[in-house]
C-alpha cells in the first residue's frame, strides 16, 4: 500500500466516524422539525392526558422562534432565534408600533429576501394579554383558551386562526436566513382542533 493511500484511508475512516456521531443529533433535530399527527397519542388513554399531549406537540410550534418572536414579554419584539430586534422598535398602542417608527416601514407585504425582511399582509405583534416569552407550555395554553386573554375569541374560532390565519402562515414560509415552524400550518391546525374537541386540557407545566 502506498504512503499516498494510507492517508487517505485513515481521513475516509475519520469521516464516517464523524458521521456516525452526528447521526443521533442529526435525528432528534429532524424530530424537533416535525409534528405528530392527532393518532399517534390515541394509546394515552386518560382523556386530560391525551388532550394535554396533543398540545405539548403543538407547543414545538407555539414556542418556535417564529412565534415567540411576535408574542414578546414586554413592548420590544425579538428577531432571528430571539434576539432583540433591530432597530429597537416598540409596540405602540395597536401593536403597529410606535409614530416614527411603524412596523410596516419596513415590513411590507411579502418576504424581501435580498434584504433579509420579513413580510406579510397582516404584520404586527400579537396584543400583550398574548404575550408567550418567559411563559412554560402550561401558561401559553391557559391563555389560548382563555377568552379574557385571547381577544374574546372561542375555541373553534383559535382553531380557525391557528389552522388558516395567513399571518399564522407565515411561520412555516419566513423566507431566507430563517428556519421555517416544524411541520406544517396543517399539521398544526389538526393538532390544535384534536386538543380542542378533546376537552382543551392544558399541561400542567
Amino acid at each position: 500500500m502506498s504512503a499516498r493511500v494510507v492517508p487517505l484511508i485513515a481521513a475516509a475512516a475519520t469521516l464516517v466516524a464523524t458521521a456516525t456521531a452526528l447521526a443521533p443529533m442529526m435525528a432528534r433535530a429532524q424530530a424537533g422539525r416535525t409534528l405528530s399527527a392527532p393518532s399517534a397519542f390515541a394509546g394515552i388513554r386518560d382523556p386530560a392526558a391525551r388532550s394535554a399531549a396533543m398540545f405539548t406537540e403543538a407547543g414545538k410550534v407555539l414556542q418556535h422562534p417564529r412565534c415567540l418572536n411576535c408574542h414578546p414579554d414586554g413592548d420590544r419584539p425579538t428577531q432571528g432565534d430571539g434576539y432583540p430586534h433591530q432597530p429597537a422598535v416598540q409596540r405602540g398602542a395597536d401593536g403597529l408600533g410606535v409614530t416614527t417608527m411603524r412596523c410596516a416601514t419596513c415590513h411590507q407585504a411579502a418576504n424581501f429576501d435580498a434584504g433579509h425582511v420579513p413580510g406579510n399582509p397582516k404584520w404586527q405583534l400579537a396584543p400583550v394579554a398574548m404575550a408567550w416569552q418567559k411563559r412554560t407550555l402550561g401558561q401559553i395554553c391557559e391563555q389560548v383558551k382563555d377568552p379574557a386573554r385571547n381577544g374574546g375569541h372561542s375555541l373553534a374560532e383559535i382553531v380557525e386562526h391557528m389552522a388558516k390565519d395567513e399571518l399564522v402562515g407565515w411561520a412555516w414560509t419566513p423566507g431566507v436566513g430563517r428556519e421555517p415552524a416544524p411541520g406544517t400550518q396543517a399539521a398544526f391546525g389538526s393538532l390544535v382542533k384534536a386538543w380542542a374537541d378533546s376537552g382543551a386540557a392544558c399541561p400542567t407545566r
